[in-house]
């Protein structure tokens, strides 16, 4: 069995040239998408937090996916072309990264987590 990677940049190094490039454009996309969120590896996963966990992403076999949980069902129509699980949305490891709609999706999350931690900032 494979060490488990602790830092971005090990997971990434341990990822075949094809899938780096793809790791690489998630998280340029994400990074653009809320500059002020902070990295981190998560459940083995490169990951995101913003007001709480933003997203993590990861390869697999035949696809890379984006887990956003709380918000998939809010992107149901654009996301019929893929496959959704647990959270994530499957795409094909032969397709690019569908940035306009990843950055519409992780904005989307940002936003969510935002007005949760305002309301419980006003709750206290």
């Amino acid at each position: 069995m494979k060490p488990l990677p602790n830092e971005i940049e090990a997971y990434f190094a341990a990822q075949p040239e094809n899938v780096r490039v793809i790791l690489e454009k998630m998280r340029q996309t994400i990074r653009e998408a809320v500059p002020e969120a902070v990295e981190l590896i998560s459940y083995q996963m490169p990951a995101f937090k913003f007001h709480g966990m933003l997203a993590w992403y990861a390869p697999f076999k035949n696809h890379y996916s984006l887990f956003v949980p709380k918000v998939l069902p809010v992107f149901k129509d654009e996301l019929k072309q893929y496959g959704l699980s647990k959270g994530g949305i499957r795409f094909p490891l032969d397709h690019p990264v569908p940035v306009q709609l990843v950055t519409r999706i992780i904005q989307y999350a940002a936003k969510v987590n935002l007005e949760k931690a305002q309301l419980n900032d006003i709750s206290k």
